[in-house]
């Protein structure tokens, strides 16, 4: 194996796989993992296998991906307002047999838009809308819930499109109140306007959602994504099933040089791990820190005295697995024992 190079363990794939799948069935809701983690054929088809509900979706490219890959049930969790994307999914998606898509709305001019596109294509079947509510200061999602039920109206007026319930994303906030406030105004919307889906849960407060909305009598939609993989960063602090989960993502790299005591160059940098969120752990060794990296060198300090040679391989945890992802094409699976299982193909 030539390095640096990310590697995925089977063994912890199949644990988180099983546990998230354990999970949903207990509490009585779907998964459409978030595809954008991973964009990978390979595991996507896994996840099909585990049960997943459908796929969740980022932009208009990751659908046509998803699309492609025979993804049965895309959620878009975005709102479609480029013209060329709206006429693709008309002419490709609305038609018998093709996966069926459900996409976001927030406003009446984003309705107007999907209305006037689809009036120009008349597809053969409705495109399924979710009402998104938001949070103020966060992104997309209306922040007025009677302005949301007015939209439900005027979606239910329209054989363009049809409503396919309700939709938001907690997991801006670290703060609990916050996303409690908007669990409560989705639950309000999806018993005002009788939805027959509900979606919320990222991967780090679902729980909150199932306890928020799991007895709701429609279907309710996690949408987890990093679940897959986990992390020894921001998800091994907040996945509500962190003590379940195992780190799947290591990185291996060799030791450059050791130009001082304490300081060690490991070939490694941001174009290889993210560091969004932090820089990577070093596996095993709890007292040695990586305190910054450049493109392809990563600085380890280390206790005064410890040698390392050139050439000595180290191990590595990443934060973020989306980030990590996006920066490989070829991610080998590997078996207890090293062996290479196969091999997954990230997408953008």
């Amino acid at each position: 194996m030539i390095l640096p190079a990310l590697v995925l363990h089977e063994s912890a794939l199949a644990h988180n796989l099983a546990v998230m799948a354990d999970y949903c069935a207990a509490a009585g809701v779907e998964l459409a993992p978030h595809a954008k983690t991973h964009m990978s054929p390979e595991l996507v088809a896994r996840q099909i296998a585990a049960g997943a509900w459908g796929f969740t979706a980022a932009t208009p490219r990751q659908i046509r991906s998803l699309a492609a890959w025979g993804v049965p049930r895309i959620l878009h969790a975005n709102l479609l307002v480029d013209a060329d994307a709206i006429d693709w999914v008309a002419t490709r998606l609305l038609v018998p047999g093709a996966p069926e898509l459900l996409t976001y709305v927030d406003s009446d001019a984003g309705l107007d838009l999907l209305l006037d596109r689809l009036a120009r294509r008349r597809p053969e079947r409705p495109l399924q809308l979710l009402l998104e509510l938001g949070s103020p200061g966060g992104r997309t999602g209306m922040r007025d819930d009677a302005a949301a039920r007015r939209l439900a109206a005027r979606v239910r007026a329209s054989d363009l499109v049809e409503l396919a319930g309700v939709a938001a994303f907690e997991g801006l906030t670290h703060d609990p109140e916050p996303r409690a406030a908007l669990l409560r105004r989705v639950r309000a919307l999806v018993e005002d306007t009788a939805a027959p889906l509900v979606t919320a849960g990222g991967s780090s407060y679902f729980d909150e959602v199932v306890a928020a909305l799991g007895d709701l009598d429609t279907t309710v939609v996690l949408r987890s994504g990093c679940y897959l993989t986990h992390d020894h960063g921001v998800y091994r602090r907040t996945s509500p099933l962190r003590h379940e989960f195992r780190a799947a993502l290591e990185l291996r790299a060799s030791v450059l040089s050791q130009p001082e005591d304490g300081l060690a160059i490991v070939g490694f940098g941001r174009r290889e791990v993210p560091t969004d969120d932090r820089l990577p752990v070093v596996i095993d060794h709890d007292d040695w820190e990586i305190t910054g990296v450049n493109d392809h060198h990563a600085f380890l300090r280390l206790p005064a005295g410890v040698r390392l040679d050139p050439g000595t391989v180290l191990r590595f945890g990443i934060s973020h697995p989306c980030g990590a992802f996006d920066r490989w094409r070829e991610i080998p699976v590997l078996a207890e024992d090293g062996t290479v299982l196969a091999t997954v193909h990230p997408d953008l």
